[in-house]
């Protein structure tokens, strides 16, 4: 994707800005002055430099980088202390970054990166576990806002299955979109939006955590399986019958 995403870039750069708006990429890491390491995205270029959410400074330097008001980089370094706890329970490791902006006069929105390489372990060649949240924040009146949440995860898995001389590979990567919008209360200041937005990343991490786990595993798990399936195929198809038969005679009786 990086690559692909590179050459087009080059062969039309007149287009740089559309395509890097509207093409979900891996997130790559930089690490600024501090030593701090954050993740590169559009929500924190401007141009060919990037901003770190620890420091507030582009690399490279640029003088009229687009920074975000006083009310809104407040808000933003609470968010990346809250959200890299959130990762040192969730994710073991990685990196996670947090970045806002504004709307308008009253609305604003923010971005909740969140990236883990996988170890090598066993026979893991190499995993990447990339998640994109960005949440839009319109305030009602009455101490409530409207949170609009589009959470993007990609996901990628390389495995060795490589038996004794029978060399064997599989990779696995796909992405995973979903979107929610909820109205909740926000009388707590610039401290309840960041919690608010907490708990709906988490929700929806738990929820598409669950999705990848039933589609993206739980799927390939049966198609590897009816692959390697031999002489025994004909035993378990006759299981798989009796167990259907006996859950409908279970059914037709309650």
């Amino acid at each position: 994707m990086e690559k692909s995403l590179e050459e087009l870039v080059d062969l039309v750069p007149d287009l740089t800005d559309d395509l890097l708006n509207t093409v979900d990429q891996p997130l790559q890491t930089a690490k600024d002055d501090a030593g701090n390491t954050y993740l590169l995205c559009d929500y924190n270029r401007d141009g060919d430099s990037y901003r770190s959410p620890w420091t507030n400074a582009y690399d490279p330097p640029i003088d009229d980088g687009v920074l975000p008001s006083d009310r809104l980089r407040g808000m933003e370094q609470i968010a990346n202390d809250v959200f890299m706890s959130y990762r040192e329970m969730y994710y073991e490791g990685g990196a996670s970054s947090v970045y806002f902006w504004d709307l308008d006069d009253t609305s604003f929105a923010a971005c909740v990166l969140f990236k883990k390489d996988a170890e090598n372990i066993k026979k893991l060649d190499a995993g990447n576990w990339d998640a994109i949240h960005v949440v839009e924040v319109r305030p009602e009146g009455g101490g409530k806002a409207t949170y609009k949440l589009t959470t993007t995860i990609m996901l990628r898995i390389a495995t060795d299955h490589s038996v004794a001389a029978t060399a064997g590979k599989l990779n696995l990567s796909g992405s995973l979109t979903r979107q929610i919008e909820s109205s909740l209360a926000c009388a707590g200041g610039p401290s309840a939006h960041v919690a608010n937005m907490g708990r709906l990343v988490e929700d929806m991490e738990n929820r598409m955590r669950d999705t990848l786990q039933a589609v993206y595993f739980g799927k390939t798990k049966s198609v590897v399986n009816g692959l390697y399936k031999g002489a025994g195929g004909v035993a378990d198809k006759q299981k798989e019958e009796l167990a259907k038969a006996l859950q409908a005679e279970m059914a037709r009786r309650s």
